[in-house]
């Protein structure tokens, strides 16, 4: 399918773009690339509630981001979309066709596993998700959840729920702190982590909020690691068929190797050796794993 394309610009370019319903954007989708040579910029904090507002306004109601983009790109589109109430997808290289055993009945049996066992998570566990909030709030200033842009199911983004374990401000001094690291981006001493949010970490409680965005749809219990925007624009195509599948809180890296293999192909051979012999009978067995796991902290900063 070709989708209308935007090149990226200015909002006050934008707007009679946008606005111009005789363009008629008959697939209510949109491409946003952009043009190499054009200079990178963000736009003031005015220009970006213009931009929302042009978004508002127009009849599409998906919009699709070029994976050319850089990462701080992909979030001020996502950010802005999101605001104007549009879906946003990041554009990738067509996935594979989804393989039988996923398009069956075992999926959809999958998909209500997800649900009642989130449901009752979040039942058994609300104490504890009341007391670490609270713990939160009392040991440092800011926000008790964190979220983050990552890349779910056939490139749509959504917002993933952590209980924050870094300072305010922490994104803005991420490539400072990773510097030119080529696997995931994870640090043994990250000085941005809290006190509380250390241990958050070693035993996975800052994970507990995504049993919400299992509800949503975004995510599963078991799956391939949700890409986070600074790991999304550096992985190869041949890798991206791992978005044939939600993401999951919890999946084959996490509980055999984790944070002690960061290579970003040999994580993703994780996550594409789940999918190809994926069965219901695969994902409990993974759910019975993470528990010690986590008891233990294995692999966890």
């Amino acid at each position: 399918m070709n989708l209308p394309s935007l090149v990226n610009r200015a909002p006050s370019q934008l707007s009679p773009i946008l606005s111009n319903y005789l363009l008629k954007w008959r697939q209510d989708q949109l491409l946003v690339t952009k043009n190499p040579s054009q200079t990178e910029m963000l736009p003031s904090f005015e220009a970006y509630l213009r931009l929302v507002a042009c978004i508002d306004r127009s009849p599409v109601k998906l919009v699709r981001l070029s994976s050319t983009f850089g990462e701080r790109e992909i979030s001020l589109w996502a950010n802005a979309c999101s605001q104007a109430g549009k879906a946003v997808f990041l554009q990738v290289p067509n996935t594979a066709t989804l393989p039988k055993k996923q398009a069956g009945f075992s999926w959809r049996l999958k998909r209500a596993f997800d649900l009642v066992l989130a449901t009752l998570l979040l039942l058994l566990l609300g104490p504890v998700l009341l007391t670490i909030a609270l713990i939160i709030r009392l040991d440092s200033p800011g926000p008790i959840l964190f979220q983050q842009w990552r890349v779910g199911e056939r490139g749509k983004l959504f917002r993933i729920f952590k209980f924050r374990t870094m300072i305010v401000g922490a994104e803005a001094l991420h490539h400072q702190v990773m510097g030119n690291q080529s696997g995931l981006h994870k640090h043994t001493n990250d000085p941005r982590l809290t006190s509380i949010g250390r241990w958050l970490r070693k035993y996975s409680l800052d994970e507990l909020p995504q049993l919400f965005n299992v509800l949503r749809g975004e995510m599963s219990l078991v799956g391939p690691r949700p890409w986070a925007l600074y790991d999304a624009v550096r992985i190869s195509p041949d890798m991206r068929q791992r978005l044939n599948a939600l993401p999951g809180i919890t999946g084959s890296w996490q509980v055999t190797s984790r944070s002690n293999l960061l290579d970003l192909n040999a994580v993703n051979r994780h996550d594409l050796d789940y999918l190809s012999s994926w069965s219901l009978w695969q994902d409990i067995k993974i759910l019975l794993m993470t528990l010690p796991k986590v008891i233990s902290g294995f692999g966890a900063y």
